[in-house]
């Protein structure tokens, strides 16, 4: 039997935000031990927003995704926090009130439509299976509003494409049906797990680009998660940084990039590459830690060549920095070389 942390109480939920994620945690029990894959993240997200979440692989980016959607694959559960959407706490939802809310309002498109897509069934069909529980359409106005949605993602022959299968579409066509599906029932909020992958450069910016026009079209908020920076400076307003479970900085998106205040921000923005250099890539010394085996203290501390005694003592309290919304959980917030 596994044991769980106790919830903590909701506080009041004051209806600024339409996502507001409180304190989450999201736990492996293993034979090994537990894992933290995230251990007390909390963030909002505006109506007509975009977030993006950005980190090394293992950092809990995706698993933050799956707990907003309470899709969490055992062994792993949510053990703390809550998540308020448009006021309601979904994690006290049942699984039949949860199943109402996926798609309809908040839905993902997942980082391989090779495995999203199910080979089985044409890719008509798979647009249809959403609108058709959530808006409940039938017959010929099922038909029209698949086409439409696939239109609203610029495939081609939109009604010529409903009897495909994914495999007999390009890589940035079943990109775009992964999207048409995620878009169908016009949620309020729209998670982009790695969206742009296996696309090549060329594809990925015309991609992108379809995605702002989805926004303006209908108002949808966007969450990235990434590891290109990038797409975090191309499509979002505000960033949240997560290392090791937690979220080290968080705020502006311009704010964040020229003005980075935590050392795994400073680290990654590094490893970048810019047209003027002449030197090979700068990389980060080390691996992230165990989740199994979380130092108590700060968890960039092992990697991070500046480290002093307190670093590896105590865990920072997050400190706001110049700039709207601009924080950064460190000792030493903004007194690093970038």
């Amino acid at each position: 039997m596994t044991q769980q942390m106790e919830k903590t109480q909701p506080k009041s939920y004051n209806g600024r935000h339409l996502l507001e994620v409180e304190d989450l945690s999201v736990h492996f029990f293993t034979r090994r031990g537990v894992a933290r894959a995230v251990d007390g993240v909390s963030f909002y997200l505006d109506e007509g927003e975009s977030l993006g979440i950005v980190g090394e692989s293992g950092s809990g980016k995706s698993v933050t995704a799956l707990g907003l959607l309470r899709l969490v694959p055992p062994p792993g559960e949510i053990v703390n926090g809550h998540v308020y959407l448009e006021g309601e706490d979904v994690t006290e939802l049942s699984g039949q009130q949860m199943r109402r809310i996926r798609g309809r309002k908040i839905s993902m498109i997942l980082q391989d439509p090779m495995t999203s897509l199910n080979p089985s069934f044409a890719i008509g069909g798979q647009v249809a299976e959403a609108i058709s529980i959530h808006q409940g359409l039938r017959g010929k106005s099922l038909k029209a509003k698949v086409i439409e949605m696939l239109k609203m993602v610029r495939i081609p022959a939109a009604e010529e494409r409903l009897g495909d299968f994914p495999h007999q579409l390009s890589g940035g066509m079943r990109q775009r049906a992964s999207g048409a599906i995620g878009i169908s029932c016009t949620p309020k909020i729209l998670i982009c797990d790695e969206p742009t992958t296996a696309l090549d450069m060329t594809i990925q910016a015309q991609y992108l680009e379809l995605l702002k026009d989805v926004q303006k079209e209908t108002g949808v908020s966007f969450i990235f998660i990434t590891h290109d920076m990038g797409i975090i400076a191309k499509m979002c307003d505000r960033v949240n940084v997560m290392y090791a479970g937690r979220v080290v900085e968080s705020g502006n998106t311009r704010d964040v990039f020229h003005n980075p205040s935590h050392p795994y921000t400073i680290s990654l923005l590094k490893c970048l590459p810019r047209l003027t250099a002449v030197d090979r890539l700068e990389s980060i010394e080390g691996q992230p830690p165990d989740p199994h085996l979380f130092p108590p203290a700060c968890r960039f501390a092992p990697r991070c060549p500046k480290a002093q005694d307190i670093c590896r003592e105590v865990y920072p309290e997050t400190t706001a920095m110049p700039g709207e919304s601009h924080v950064a959980a460190c000792h030493f917030p903004g007194e690093w070389d970038k």
